[in-house]
C-alpha cells in the first residue's frame, strides 16, 4: 500500500531527494508499524517525539503495534523541540 511520509524541522534532511514539501510517497507492507517506517528513514526513536497519522496523535506505546496505516495515509513526525 502507499503512503505519504513527512518528516519535520531537523529530521527532514533525512527524506530522500525527490520528497517534495517535506514529504514522499512510500510504499509499505499492510502490516508495517509505525516505528518500522520511521526506521526507515533513519529517524531514531528518541527523535520522533510527536507522531501523527492523519493528524491523530500516536503515542511511544502504539507505535510498534501492527495494521495501524491504510492505503493512502499520511504519517507525519516531528522531533522535540525546545523554546519557550
Amino acid at each position: 500500500m502507499q503512503i505519504t511520509f513527512k518528516l519535520y524541522a531537523t529530521l527532514q534532511h533525512l527524506l530522500p531527494p525527490e520528497a517534495r514539501d517535506n514529504a514522499v510517497v512510500i510504499e509499505v507492507p499492510e502490516d508495517v508499524t509505525l516505528h518500522e517506517v520511521i526506521e526507515r528513514f533513519n529517524v531514531k526513536r528518541k527523535d520522533a517525539h510527536l507522531v501523527l497519522i492523519n493528524g491523530r496523535y500516536f503515542g511511544a506505546a502504539d507505535r510498534d503495534a501492527k495494521g495501524l496505516l491504510v492505503d493512502g495515509d499520511v504519517l507525519a513526525v516531528w522531533p522535540p523541540v525546545a523554546g519557550g
